[in-house]
Order: structure tokens, then sequence, then C-alpha cells
């Protein structure tokens, strides 16, 4: 089983960039999209389904062309679950859940802390999305979550920790929270196959950043603990270049 998780800031902008192109060649068996900017019926779902993907769920922003997350799946899951139900969480379009037979698959966006009024959505998000997954996990424990976290967990996590302390996506409170979160039970695939550094999955569009790898790892598939023994993959995918992040792999038995 493989699943991907991929932040395409704008999927109608990423597929004039070639993306079904390329997830016909990628061909995993999920794809959990971030940041969509656009509702159902301005997707070219035929296209995308044509591609292999028939099963195709959207979940975007009240506000248009912005935020928004998808899966695509090849098999038809078990059920689909649109938000959290938390109206503050799901009035921008950030959860969505699909469950297959033996565990959950589930796209993530979380807000990033821009300016102080977005950072305080962002922690009452971040607090109350603990709260959710942690009575989620009573019932549906094997869980994959997906997406873009908006957050460096640890300094090999991102190009300059010193001169980024104080920004948010790295500030300590943030970093805290991701790693109580890992620690409630979640594994961070990558991680869990690869120590070495200068791995990033966002880069800014200014100053060169990409071609200088000066990015932030920001993206993550967190696999629940009861998951672990199934791990086997995890890597990043940073030639794909639809975006200003690129694609994260991980491979279930």
């Amino acid at each position: 089983m493989k699943i991907i998780s991929y932040n395409v800031n704008g999927i109608r902008a990423a597929i004039t960039k070639g993306f079904i192109e390329w997830l016909q060649q990628a061909n995993p068996d999920v794809i959990c999209l971030q940041e969509i900017k656009a509702t159902e019926d301005q997707i070219p779902v035929l296209d995308i389904e044509m591609a292999g993907y028939p099963y195709q769920y959207y979940f975007p922003a009240t506000k248009k062309g912005y935020s928004g997350v998808a899966i695509l799946s090849k098999t038809k899951p078990q059920n689909v679950v649109f938000g959290t139900g938390i109206e503050h969480m799901d009035f921008e379009g950030r959860n969505l859940r699909v469950d297959f037979d033996d565990f959950s698959v589930m796209s993530l966006y979380l807000p990033s802390g821009t300016n102080i009024e977005r950072l305080s959505h962002k922690f009452k998000f971040m607090d109350d999305f603990h709260q959710y997954i942690d009575k989620l996990k009573t019932t549906i424990p094997n869980l994959v979550i997906c997406g873009d976290y908006n957050i460096c967990h640890e300094k090999i996590d991102i190009h300059d920790p010193i001169r980024n302390a104080k920004v948010s996506g790295f500030l300590p409170e943030e970093r805290a929270w991701l790693d109580a979160f890992m620690k409630s039970g979640f594994i961070d695939s990558f991680r869990h196959f690869n120590k070495e550094p200068h791995h990033y999955s966002w880069w800014s569009y200014r100053a060169g950043a990409r071609g200088n790898n000066k990015g932030w790892r920001i993206d993550y598939n967190m696999v629940s603990e009861p998951l672990k023994e199934k791990l086997k993959r995890a890597v990043i995918l940073p030639e794909a270049k639809h975006s200003d992040h690129c694609p994260i792999l991980v491979e279930l038995e």
C-alpha cells in the first residue's frame, strides 16, 4: 500500500505543470492532497479518473480559492468523513478521512501562523485536533495522518534553525506540540527510516531557495504505533515540482 501526501498549492496550477502525468507514474494507492484551492466542479475529475483514481473526495474551504483538502484512491473506502465536526476547524476545509478494512487515511492541512491572529487560530486548531485524534484512536487505532503540519519538528528539519527560531513553523511552542502529538502514539515515518539532514518538503519561492536546498520539512506521513510493524519504506520526492512543496511517500505492507 503506497500512500502519498502532497500540498499542491492549487490543484489547477499543479495540473498545468504536469501533476496528472506525474500521478500516473508515481502510482500510489492513495494520495492525500492539501491546499487544493478549488471546488470539485473546477477540477478535471474525469482526467483524474482516467489516470486511475475513480474514487475522489474533495473538501474545499468555504472561502473560494483558499485551503481545502482531497483524497484520491484506487479502491473504494468503506467510509468517508468530511471534516471533524468542529466548526472553527472545518470551514477552511482542512481535514478529510477515508476508512478502509484495516486502517484509515487522513489528509490534514494544519493552519500556518502568518500573523498574531492566525497564530492564535493555529494553536487552538492544534489543541482541538490533538483531542479529536486522541478520541478517534479509541475506535480507529490504525491511522495514517498525512499532510502539511506547517511545523518543523527538530533542528535537522530546517535549513537555518538559528535564524528561524522565532518564526512560525519553528517556534518552541509549535515544536513542543508536535513532539507531544508524536509521543501520544504516532511515528514520523520518514525519520523512522532516515536520520540524515538536508531533507525538506517545502521551499520558499524567494532567493532560489529550492535550487540551494534551503528548505523546511513540514509535511509528514504520521503512522499510528499499532502500524509500526507494517512500515516498509518512507521517502521524500523532491524531483516532483508542481508546487512549492514536494510529495512525501510512505509504504505499508
